[in-house]
């Protein structure tokens, strides 16, 4: 097959049809399962923020992804602004909960995405695009046609809407999504979202279909492939159990999982009579047991130290610690 995905649908036009039937989910808007219904085009907001341009906060190689996605060149990160989630504890909280970061034009983007390969990153990380899928497929389409040819990963906090992922289908390589929660009540209260659950799962089985288990290149380089994120909280207040069964029972023990220790108490977790203190080593070793246990054959670990080098700070120019660009 040929890699990336999105160079086959560049010389038919399919990519700018996809990106053009995008748009038209911004008026009245169903980008994403919020399902709003406000006219963005017309510049207004609804539960994301994001009117008709999509926002970034950074673009940028980033050093703290999985292994197979940084590389030794790193990740070719655009952090995109605003959220269609509310999650208490968000660690991203200055961009994703304010519409503070600067607009941009797609055209403008696509410039980000082809500075960013020719700095030498790995792939385009799509950092939270869930609800600016639109405007970046609009971007990559423009990307593309100058030149774009590396992966391009979509790196989501897994609330997606089935209509936008089969637009990406052909388009993105690699998927990265969250599993934030393993029942709907946490994601209630934690996420103001009744519903993640079923959806989640959905938008999983969807991705799992378009890109199937994690294939590498000679160099350790993740070029396609489903990767779940699964972020371990205090007293497994995610349900990780169940989301494990899921994902082993409907998906495949093939999957690649990322198994993350890096919670600490950020944005209104501070002082949380749940959320207010990071995960213990028995928290974190009782989850990977819980991998083996269930037969996982691949999956990323984090060290305990992850919590003191995974703490992003937007207002810095390289973001990150661990020696981002």
């Amino acid at each position: 097959m040929m890699y990336p995905s999105h160079r086959t649908h560049l010389s038919s036009g399919e990519l700018f049809r996809r990106a053009e039937e995008a748009r038209r989910y911004l008026a009245p808007c169903r980008v994403c399962l919020r399902a709003c219904g406000v006219d963005r085009l017309a510049g207004k907001t609804g539960v994301c923020g994001i009117g008709a341009k999509a926002t970034v906060a950074s673009a940028l190689a980033h050093h703290g992804e999985e292994p197979g996605l940084s590389g030794s060149r790193g990740a070719g990160t655009v952090f995109f602004g605003g959220c269609n989630l509310r999650c208490i504890f968000c660690q991203n909280f200055q961009i994703s909960q304010t519409a503070q970061s600067p607009e941009y034009e797609p055209e403008e983007i696509a410039a980000m995405m082809l500075r960013l390969q020719d700095e030498g990153c790995h792939n385009i990380d799509l950092v939270s695009p869930s609800h600016v899928a639109p405007q970046v497929l609009e971007a990559i389409a423009r990307a593309a046609e100058q030149g774009l040819t590396i992966p391009i990963l979509y790196n989501s906090n897994g609330y997606d809407s089935l209509d936008m992922l089969r637009l990406f289908d052909g388009v993105a390589d690699i998927y990265l999504p969250d599993l934030k929660y393993g029942d709907d009540s946490a994601g209630t209260w934690a996420s103001s979202v009744d519903n993640y659950v079923e959806h989640a799962h959905a938008a999983l089985k969807e991705m799992y279909r378009q890109v199937g288990d994690v294939e590498f290149d000679d160099d350790g380089i993740v070029r396609r492939g489903l990767i779940v994120r699964i972020l371990v909280l205090p007293e497994d207040l995610a349900r990780v159990h169940d989301s494990l069964v899921f994902l082993a029972e409907e998906l495949s023990t093939r999957v690649w999982l990322s198994i993350m220790s890096q919670y600490y108490p950020a944005h209104r977790a501070v002082g949380h009579p749940k959320l207010g203190r990071s995960i213990t080593p028995k928290e974190y070793e009782t989850v990977l047991e819980w991998v083996d246990r269930l037969g996982f054959e691949n999956f990323y670990a984090q060290g305990m130290d992850s919590v003191e080098v995974c703490r992003p700070d937007f207002e810095k120019d390289g973001v990150f610690d661990f020696g981002d660009a």
